[in-house]
This record gives structure tokens, sequence and C-alpha cells, in this order.
């Protein structure tokens, strides 16, 4: 059998002569051959700048012209770039307060009853504007004092003399 070298990588192997008549191009396997009828390019992952291979279609379809190695880096980039204000569902920020609460450094518990369960707090605008979302405006109450503060007078004034007497 004589030996014959890869069209795709170059390496030599053995091939039978009635197979070499047969064929016009040799691949040593089948990796080779797959290999060989790509059509796109290696391109370099934005993030991380591994190598990786993009179909043309691929290439073509891209809107930015960013391309990334897999899904692990392509969410990375994506959770960086459009995020908060960036992001278009975005809404001025205008119901992030519980973050904004969360960030501070007060401890999460009801104001009123004092429980430290995270499942059931609420966070509650004391002067019941949505739009002011000054930390000072902010405060937690689980869901049943949350309730009693908006619907019954004497909770909500007991609450304002706890928050007043607090700060």
């Amino acid at each position: 059998m004589p030996i014959i070298i890869c069209d795709n990588c170059g390496n030599k192997f053995y091939k039978k002569l009635s197979q070499i008549k047969r064929s016009l191009k040799h691949y040593c396997s089948l990796l080779c051959q797959s290999r060989a009828r790509r059509k796109g390019v290696m391109v370099a992952c934005y993030l991380c700048k591994k190598e990786a291979y993009k179909t043309r279609k691929s290439l073509e379809r891209s809107k930015n012209k960013i391309f990334f190695c897999g899904i692990g880096c392509s969410n990375k980039w994506h959770g960086e770039e459009y995020s908060r204000d960036k992001h278009p569902n975005w809404k001025t920020g205008e119901y992030s307060y519980k973050l904004i609460l969360k960030r501070l450094t007060t401890i999460q518990k009801c104001a009123l009853c004092e429980t430290s369960n995270h499942k059931i707090l609420l966070v509650h605008h004391v002067d019941q504007n949505r739009r002011n979302n000054n930390p000072s405006n902010l405060s937690w109450l689980c869901y049943n004092c949350h309730f009693l503060v908006h619907h019954y007078k004497k909770e909500k004034e007991r609450f304002l003399k706890k928050i007043n007497a607090d700060h």
C-alpha cells in the first residue's frame, strides 16, 4: 500500500490503490474529511480571546460582529453590556427600590413586628410616594404589617412614631 499525504492536516497514511483511484481528495480520517468541508473561519472570542469556529452563515447574520467561544462568554458579556439603563426595558430605575434598600447596611427586618424572614419582607415608602426612592424614605415591612399600615390609621401612626424614633 502506498503512503499518501492527507489533504487537510498533512499527515502521512496508508491507502489502498483502488481507493486512491476513486477519490480526488485524500483524508487520513473522517474528522479530517469533515473539517476540510468547513467553509467558515476560526475567530477569537471577544471576551476570553479563545479561538472558535464560526460558519459563514453566523458570520453574515451577526449584527454587531462580536463573536464568542460559547454561551458562557456570551451571557457574561450580555449581562454586563445590557444592564440597568442600557437595557431596552429599563424604566429609569423607578422600581429598583428593593435593591437600594438591600445595598444599605440596614438589617432586613420588619419595622413593626421585627420579623427577619426575608421571604415575607417588602419595601414600604414612608411618604407613600413610589417615585421617591431616597433611602431615608424606604423601610422594611412584612406582608401583614404592610397591609395594616396602608389600611389602618392607628397602625400608620404607630409605624411613623417607630420610624421617627429610630432616625
